[in-house]
């Protein structure tokens, strides 16, 4: 009798910790998105940028009776997704907002279910997906017109998906094409899984029952191929190829010739867009173009010489502290501050000091979380460690801006929520992590140079010092 009072008791004070922290994450949360919400609008909106204006004007031009897919440089679901929007809601980009602030709640939902599907602990996955929605760096994504959540939750979708295709392969034709066509529609997004996309595909690679693999193998395919093959129908007739968007030669072009460890600092990007639209008259005159710029380039530098360049510089951009919100709110231009926000100094330095504080809590809890993971190995965690490491692979050659880092935070954050767990609520059943010496050891070795990534570039370049 009296161990089973001491059980209920145990039960009671569990669920009353767990309602608390339910409601102490809601009001931060809550406070989080106030800051944000006023920071946008409060001393007048926040002023579209660069690609921000494209997708926007695009959007506006469809309403109108404009072509849908305009571009051969970029995709055309976010410009689609807007026009939708406006047509139901009126064209106001609040509308937007408000509609890509639902789908970043839903990226959390799907990486808290993703992380359990790849072994991680109930705790870890709550606090990674608390780590994800309180950070201002990745909540900010939602105020923006860039395709970035959208993106981000098609792939988080996907990956769900086939994981659920995996577990049960008899019935897992439904779900392995729904994954397939998350997969398209993410390509409709950004470009950034055009390579990448026959690797999902390991996902079917099974030793037994081989005929189901098979077929829903060929429904992933067959659903993706459905979803873009309007896009890709009409590159065939503008261009003669079967394309959505390319602007790969020319991101590597300005990757390799970008000079600065932070975005927005002498930025080439849209400085070298006119010449390189100038160059041809198709996507594939103006490609061989700018290819023979960098072959020219590496042929006149040396192999070595170029790699070690992007070596030095390609990561501290990808990492940099100094992300997409930072970059955006008021600060001095040589630094890379655009000053598009006209939020009061308090409120800039209450953002930026959040900033900071979590990309390091991020980046530390996911080195150790990385360097102590010990959980049994199965084809989802190779195909998400593929996945991560196509990114870095990526990303080493072409133009990189802190937001590119977006599709690695939820992974980032769920590493980091293993360590907060298991730091802050230990648990004896919690073997997710091996909080050995030496494993510790290589987590703050990796985490040490995460935050060097994070934070050294500005000084190194030496910005606003001359």
């Amino acid at each position: 009798m009296a161990a089973h009072a001491e059980s209920f008791r145990r039960s009671v004070n569990l669920r009353v910790r767990h309602r608390a922290a339910a409601w102490a994450f809601l009001a931060l949360f809550a406070l989080s998105q106030a800051l944000l919400w006023y920071a946008c609008y409060g001393n007048g909106a926040k002023t579209l940028i660069g690609d921000e204006q494209g997708y926007q004007n695009t959007a506006l031009a469809i309403l109108a009776g404009g072509p849908w897919m305009p571009s051969s440089i970029w995709p055309p679901l976010q410009p689609l997704l807007l026009a939708a929007l406006y047509a139901l809601f009126g064209p106001h980009a609040w509308v937007a907002q408000i509609a890509q602030s639902l789908l970043l709640i839903g990226c959390a939902a799907l990486m808290r279910g993703l992380w359990r599907d790849l072994g991680g602990s109930v705790a870890a996955a709550n606090w990674g997906a608390a780590l994800f929605l309180l950070s201002p760096q990745i909540a900010g994504f939602a105020f923006w017109l860039w395709p970035e959540i959208p993106h981000l939750f098609l792939l988080l979708a996907a990956l769900r998906l086939l994981a659920a295709a995996r577990r049960s392969p008899a019935r897992g034709w439904i779900a392995a094409a729904a994954a397939g066509a998350c997969v398209g529609l993410a390509l409709l997004a950004k470009s950034l899984l055009a390579a990448f996309w026959p690797a999902f595909l390991l996902i079917f690679v099974r030793r037994t029952r081989p005929r189901l693999a098979w077929r829903n193998a060929l429904g992933f395919v067959l659903a993706l191929g459905v979803v873009t093959a309007p896009a890709l129908l009409h590159g065939w007739r503008s261009y003669g190829t079967p394309m959505i968007a390319d602007s790969s030669i020319y991101n590597l072009w300005v990757g390799l010739t970008d000079r600065a460890r932070s975005d927005y600092v002498a930025d080439m990007g849209g400085v070298e867009l006119p010449a390189f639209l100038a160059s041809g008259a198709t996507p594939q005159e103006r490609n061989a173009v700018y290819l023979r710029k960098v072959k020219d380039y590496v042929a006149e530098h040396g192999v070595v010489t170029v790699a070690l360049a992007q070596i030095e510089r390609q990561y501290f951009r990808l990492f940099s502290a100094k992300t997409l919100l930072v970059s955006q709110l008021p600060g001095p231009a040589c630094a890379g501050h655009l000053s598009v926000y006209h939020s009061p100094p308090w409120l800039t330095r209450v953002l930026a000091l959040l900033n900071d504080a979590s990309h390091a809590l991020i980046l530390i809890g996911a080195a150790i979380g990385l360097a102590c993971w010990r959980r049994k190995f199965h084809m989802l965690h190779l195909v998400v460690a593929l996945l991560l490491g196509y990114q870095l692979a990526l990303f080493g050659l072409i133009h990189v801006k802190a937001r590119f880092l977006l599709p690695m935070l939820p992974f980032l954050c769920a590493l980091c929520g293993e360590v907060l767990a298991r730091v802050l609520a230990p648990r004896r059943d919690d073997g997710a992590l091996a909080l050995s010496m030496p494993r510790l050891g290589l987590g703050m070795l990796l985490a040490a140079l995460l935050l060097l990534l994070a934070f050294a570039g500005p000084a190194l370049d030496g910005l606003c010092t001359g």
